[in-house]
């Protein structure tokens, strides 16, 4: 009888066992010039897919295109691969949208993601060609590079800070440019015609700082920047720059 019970125990010992919490990252996968891929998950997103109103759980592997809108839940890592090789993370409960992924070996890379709220990580690769693009954009501010390591927080009062840990970012804000794309949410009700009033000025006047490596500039929830400031590397360490850092030093 115990000759009988061991296969069983083993049987379920080995599909019943839990799964570790961190994710295994995703290899050997071809990406379209107009995708996107999932790369690493550890902990729980969803995904609502351009042209439909329903979020679906993310798993490894899956592939999203421009116009994919994606919320992270607590205690969430996510890393996407996009199409010229550059590298996206992002923290728990941040919510973004991918504005645009075109990226190909006979076409100016032009990708554009936009942050609502959370925390963005991007290890953006080098890129061939002045017309090449590459931005990570929030409600104040647009953080465009060529190649380099910076982050990107957004937080609930619409303020930002961006943080640049190699190369430059051109940091801009200011002007109609900078209208963030419609995030889907709930239905919402739809006011009756009211009239227009007249052109008026704006009210945040256009701003560009370059931010080199090892400064920061905090944007405020009224769309006002402060001048770039340097911060030390010992100031700077927390576990989500930990991992991230960890995580680039590994495709050096």
């Amino acid at each position: 009888m115990g000759k009988k019970i061991l296969p069983i125990i083993f049987f379920l010992s080995v599909f019943l066992w839990p799964q570790p919490v961190d994710a295994i990252r995703a290899t050997n996968v071809k990406i379209g010039k107009g995708e996107a891929i999932i790369s690493y998950l550890a902990g729980a997103a969803q995904v609502m897919s351009m042209g439909t109103d329903v979020f679906q759980t993310l798993k490894i592997g899956d592939k999203l295109a421009a116009g994919a809108e994606v919320s992270t839940g607590s205690k969430t890592k996510i890393e996407l691969i996009m199409p010229d090789k550059s590298r996206l993370r992002f923290a728990d409960n941040s919510r973004f949208k991918l504005v645009q992924i075109e990226a190909g070996e006979a076409e100016p890379r032009s990708i554009k993601v936009h942050l609502a709220l959370g925390k963005a990580w991007a290890n953006v690769s080098k890129a061939v060609g002045a017309e090449s693009s590459f931005a990570l954009t929030c409600e104040n501010a647009i953080a465009g590079v060529r190649g380099t390591i910076y982050r990107l927080d957004v937080n609930e009062d619409k303020s930002a800070l961006v943080k640049v840990y190699d190369g430059a970012v051109a940091v801009t804000g200011g002007g109609k440019a900078l209208e963030p794309p419609q995030l889907i949410g709930a239905p919402q009700k739809i006011a009756g015609p009211l009239p227009i009033a007249g052109p008026k000025p704006v009210s945040m006047e256009e701003w560009t700082f370059v931010v080199k490596a090892m400064q920061q500039i905090v944007i405020g929830g009224d769309g006002k920047p402060q001048k770039p400031q340097p911060f030390a590397e010992r100031e700077d360490q927390d576990s989500w720059v930990e991992w991230n850092k960890a995580q680039d030093s590994k495709h050096d």
